[in-house]
């Protein structure tokens, strides 16, 4: 049953850890083997574990086939002739700013849901198939228990993170630039949602004892430093009190983060967040989220603050602690919480035409499509329909934009 997986997996204790390989790391570790791992998916009911194996089976491995050798690509593989940084330093533009077609050498102006394709995608691009490599060579490792599939992960966490010449710095200074008006912004920090599912790869593969010692301390120190600064340089500090899906993600990093390094703080302190601020400022009465739902694309930004939030939820529970089935009243009894978000969310992932609100401006016709939200809600709510719908989706888009806004895309390395 959903039910028994889910008490197992909400702590971060070292016993629970790892059992289900997505606890904190511990001085004292446990090797997890594969067959630990499928005794422990056997509680799944019968339909769902053959379900979830079987396909993530054939499309992992097919595409690990691909990866094992695949060429390392970091950010100094790409040079942003308009960033202002180095070139171990990330890049991006504003994705809705646009030259001004009365004088193109004017700063950019606004289009609010409109991407302009002639951004600078490089990086944007690098990370996201770095995020895809990691996950899908730990997923593989999960299924095989081959070494050759960690150590092809490790090369690329290592060229990312350790090596002088090829690493990224840990810091976001230069994050959605905009042309004759802004160097970098605090909100581009949402770029690097696509380093959660590399954390928790690292995760994963540390509590298999499948990363060495060394290396393995070399990668919690780049993630040491950049979480540090996400929560002392102004940009952090101004992401991570956004009012909308960008603070959500600013936690969701920080979980992922945290929990490579042990930052029990920054957990304690995103699980007040998701409560005080997450539930009841911004989710309102229906399970939506108003400032999304007034975006020009309120369909697919709905989908994404969704996402997020059960990956916070996911990240940043305990046992003593269970974001999943907190439940937020309000001053008229009404009930805020994650239920209630599916809740809101999922008749339109089963019937997109019944949408009540505007049509997103782009990319309406891409969604939706395999949302995390549907795989833990399942989980964690017991409920076979959500994981039916989150199974009949393409799991592998090729819409850019589709993958920019789905961080989370390999359900074995979060069970």
């Amino acid at each position: 049953m959903f039910k028994l997986v889910t008490r197992m997996m909400l702590g971060i204790g070292v016993a629970v850890a790892i059992a289900l390989l997505a606890g904190c790391f511990s001085e004292q570790k446990e090797t997890v083997s594969n067959d630990k791992l499928l005794d422990l998916q056997s509680s799944l009911s019968s339909s769902m574990k053959a379900e979830i194996l079987d396909a993530e089976k054939k499309r992992i491995m097919a595409k690990a086939v691909g990866y094992i050798n695949a060429p390392v690509q970091t950010v100094t593989a790409n040079i942003a002739q308009r960033s202002q940084g180095g070139i171990n330093d990330f890049y991006s533009e504003g994705d809705y700013w646009w030259p001004d077609p009365a004088n193109p050498n004017a700063p950019y102006k606004r289009r609010d849901g409109e991407s302009n394709p002639n951004n600078f995608l490089a990086h944007r691009k690098s990370i996201m198939r770095f995020s895809d490599i990691a996950a899908t060579l730990s997923s593989a490792y999960i299924l095989t228990e081959e070494q050759q599939y960690a150590d092809a992960a490790l090369r690329h966490l290592l060229a990312w993170f350790v090596n002088p010449n090829t690493k990224m710095n840990p810091s976001l200074l230069y994050g959605q630039a905009i042309k004759g008006r802004h160097t970098g912004r605090s909100i581009g920090i949402i770029d690097t949602i696509h380093l959660v599912e590399v954390a928790k790869s690292i995760e994963v593969l540390a509590q298999m004892n499948a990363i060495p010692a060394e290396e393995l301390v070399s990668l919690k120190a780049w993630f040491s430093t950049y979480l540090n600064w996400l929560n002392t340089h102004e940009y952090g500090t101004t992401e991570k009190n956004h009012p909308n899906n960008h603070g959500i993600t600013w936690s969701m990093q920080a979980s992922a983060f945290a929990r490579v390094v042990g930052d029990k703080e920054t957990l304690s302190w995103v699980r007040k967040q998701f409560k005080q601020v997450y539930l009841k400022e911004m989710m309102n009465a229906e399970g939506g989220f108003d400032a999304e739902l007034a975006r020009t694309k309120p369909y697919g930004y709905s989908l994404f603050v969704l996402d997020a939030l059960a990956g916070v939820a996911e990240l940043a529970s305990t046992d003593e602690d269970d974001l999943w089935l907190y439940e937020y009243t309000d001053e008229n009894g009404g009930v805020k919480s994650m239920a209630k978000g599916l809740a809101f969310i999922v008749p339109y992932i089963e019937d997109k035409t019944t949408w009540p609100y505007a049509q997103d401006i782009q990319y309406w016709d891409d969604w939706p499509v395999r949302h995390i939200a549907l795989f833990l809600g399942a989980k964690h709510f017991d409920n076979e329909s959500y994981f039916q719908l989150y199974n009949s989706f393409d799991a592998d888009s090729t819409t850019y934009e589709v993958i920019r806004n789905l961080p989370i895309r390999h359900p074995l390395i979060w069970m």
